[in-house]
């Protein structure tokens, strides 16, 4: 009977080589417990591991929102005011109890203290973010069908009521801030917010599902001090209701 033949790989080359093998799987187990995936996060919820967090890649290209956001804003607004808000929670968590939470553990923990305000500001403001781009999509707007089409115009009346409403609170934001479209838990209806400065829906236990950032980073360079523009550019050819209707559909 013949005989199996032998390797001819020494007990050194197999340790070595069972070490690289191992050290590789390490590698890539610390990566995915780190949340550093390189493309966006799936689901529609925008949590990350701080302590670790990296930056949200854009789900298209920087050109891709024009005419409505040119590529110079999204350009500033993502790799300037965006990647700030990401540096500054990486430094405020580094080495304290912090740095293994979610974004939205954070947020809840760190809401409405005055001592924890600070990091309230960058945390929150990383995870509006996160939403913002992913609320917009090019060739976007339209009127949304399905389920979301069907809450919106049980809760509003309309979709064009619904789009007033949040226009609204949009152009009617003082300074900085942001306007909404959330999901209230407590009776299980849609509503309309607006929040000043990093404040959102999920530090008063709402739901978020679609945000317009009304900072004037968000649109100076395009409309300078027509925000009604912008945000009406936002609703004809920008707003992802697929987005939205993701963030209805979850669980929690």
């Amino acid at each position: 009977m013949p005989t199996a033949p032998r390797s001819t790989l020494s007990r050194r080359q197999l340790l070595t080589a069972g070490a690289a093998a191992f050290a590789t799987v390490a590698a890539r187990g610390r990566l995915a417990h780190a949340g550093k995936a390189k493309a966006p996060p799936p689901g529609p919820s925008p949590s990350s591991l701080a302590g670790t967090l990296e930056q949200m890649k854009l789900p298209y290209p920087e050109s891709a929102l024009a005419p409505g956001i040119s590529a110079n804003v999204v350009s500033f607004h993502y790799g300037k005011h965006h990647k700030t808000y990401v540096d500054k929670t990486n430094d405020l968590v580094k080495g304290t109890p912090n740095a293994g939470k979610t974004l939205d553990e954070l947020i809840r923990a760190t809401a409405g203290k005055p001592d924890q305000q600070g990091l309230f500001n960058a945390v929150a403001q990383v995870w509006n973010h996160d939403l913002y781009w992913r609320s917009m999509k090019p060739k976007g707007g339209g009127t949304p069908s399905g389920e979301l089409g069907k809450k919106i115009a049980a809760d509003f009346g309309s979709f064009d009521a619904m789009v007033k409403e949040l226009s609204t609170a949009a152009t009617g934001q003082f300074g900085s801030g942001w306007a909404w479209l959330a999901l209230d838990p407590a009776d299980g209806k849609l509503k309309v917010m607006k929040t000043g400065n990093a404040d959102n829906p999920l530090a008063a236990g709402k739901r978020a599902l679609l945000t317009i950032d009304v900072w004037e980073h968000a649109y100076y360079l395009d409309y300078q001090n027509r925000r009604a523009d912008y945000v009406k550019a936002f609703f004809d050819s920008l707003a992802n209701w697929d987005f939205a209707a993701e963030n209805l559909a979850r669980k929690a």
